[in-house]
């Protein structure tokens, strides 16, 4: 079927035109809360405040700009990510909460996404705490009452728990992954404030820059298609089995190994964990009444706010989680167990414990390509800003890293849907 075939398709089939619909109405309600405020800010002192600060800037484009309009879902998903973040993390030091992802099947996965909820309530009131503290010393919120502030709090944690909400309500009844969408969404929705931002401020002296920049974006595109796309086969062979007088298997296929296992996981992983820190140092240094507590919290805040340190963990994060998320995700001794109880085996490879490392060693090998590109993803606005002096920060390797990764996975979800149809 042709491309303006499956366009018809979308449109003509009910159940495929209502799951895009609901994704569409999910994301103009998450827009939505992103531009409700909450009380008590001073707009001018807002603005100033951020940009000074390229971190909170960068954050700011992963929440939509709902943080710099301290609206009601400023802190957008990160508190359910930061709370997935920490449920992964247990599976590797957690023999039974391993067990309750991998080996329990849908029941397991349930309890397991049901914790991650849980999780998230703390999560948010330390991050909106930490967070409007932060901004009421810096002077950008009025100081207000204890009622008050408690009530902003209870406002800015039930706008994250609604975020969540909305997210796997869209995973569940929509296409794709909610999560991801929201933060494509975010991105998105702040392209036209820095498109114009940047033609205020540009001068002709300049178009050779941007003619670069242009090109670094295409070929930012092409790799993350690229590597999103590439594989590595593994042959599989499954042994002739003979039932009465018929002959059954001695079929070969392959198992598809994917250079990048993890996806954009990594990206938004390194992002959570880098911002928690950050927040809860600056924090402390606003607050704290001993001089020592206060000089060690701000100094901890610089150094994770500078843009070299922030670049370099950065980039070690990434690198790091991607190994991880695909050491969690797939698991080459279950693979070799399935494949040896299906009757099948690789070619010059024993079934069981060789299979098992032969796979664990091929993954190995691919995942680092993944993970250097990943790393090299993340930190590429940085290295672009340094190199040519225009902030690319909203428009840098990993926002173009999740908006391509999102859009593939959204295409591949609706060609699934397309066929299962035409079937």
């Amino acid at each position: 079927m042709d491309f303006f075939g499956k366009l018809k398709m979308i449109f003509q089939d009910k159940g495929l035109r209502g799951r895009l619909l609901f994704v569409l109405g999910a994301l103009f309600v998450s827009r939505l809360l992103a531009a409700i405020p909450i009380p008590g800010i001073d707009s001018a002192k807002l603005i100033n405040f951020f940009s000074g600060n390229d971190f909170l800037s960068f954050l700011n484009v992963f929440s939509g700009g709902g943080m710099s309009n301290l609206s009601v879902a400023m802190l957008g998903v990160g508190p359910y990510i930061t709370s997935s973040i920490i449920m992964q993390l247990l599976t590797m030091m957690s023999s039974k909460i391993k067990n309750m992802y991998q080996e329990e099947g849908e029941i397991g996965r349930r309890k397991f996404t049901q914790i991650s909820r849980i999780l998230t309530v703390p999560i948010a009131l330390i991050q909106g705490f930490a967070f409007l503290r932060l901004l009421e010393n810096s002077a950008v919120v009025s100081h207000i009452s204890t009622f008050d502030f408690s009530l902003n709090l209870l406002i800015i944690v039930a706008g994250a728990i609604l975020m969540m909400w909305i997210g796997e309500l869209m995973t569940e009844f929509g296409i794709g992954n909610g999560t991801s969408m929201l933060i494509f969404a975010g991105i998105v929705a702040r392209l036209p404030t820095v498109i114009t931002q940047m033609s205020l401020s540009f001068s002709i002296g300049q178009i050779p820059m941007y003619i670069i920049l242009v090109a670094v974006f295409l070929a930012v595109i092409f790799g993350v298609v690229f590597i999103s796309e590439a594989e590595r086969p593994i042959p599989i062979t499954y042994a002739k089995r003979i039932t009465g007088s018929k002959v059954s298997g001695g079929v070969s296929t392959y198992l598809p190994l994917r250079l990048n296992q993890a996806g954009v996981i990594p990206i938004i992983f390194g992002m959570s964990i880098l911002l928690f820190p950050q927040m809860i140092f600056k924090f402390i240094s606003q607050i704290a009444t001993s001089d020592i507590i206060k000089t060690i919290s701000g100094f901890l805040s610089d150094f994770l706010t500078n843009s070299w340190i922030h670049g370099i963990l950065y980039f070690i994060l990434v690198f790091l989680f991607t190994y991880f998320y695909t050491a969690v995700t797939f698991d080459p001794d279950q693979i070799s167990k399935n494949l040896q109880q299906s009757g099948a085996f690789i070619p010059g490879v024993r079934p069981g414990i060789s299979t098992s490392e032969y796979l664990a060693r091929v993954l190995t090998r691919i995942t680092l390509v993944g993970a250097l590109f990943l790393g090299v993803i993340a930190v590429l606005p940085l290295i672009v800003q340094s190199v040519s002096g225009v902030s690319s920060i909203a428009v840098g390797g990993t926002a173009l890293l999740i908006v391509v990764s999102v859009v593939i996975d959204l295409i591949k979800k609706i060609q699934a849907q397309i066929t299962m149809r035409e079937y």
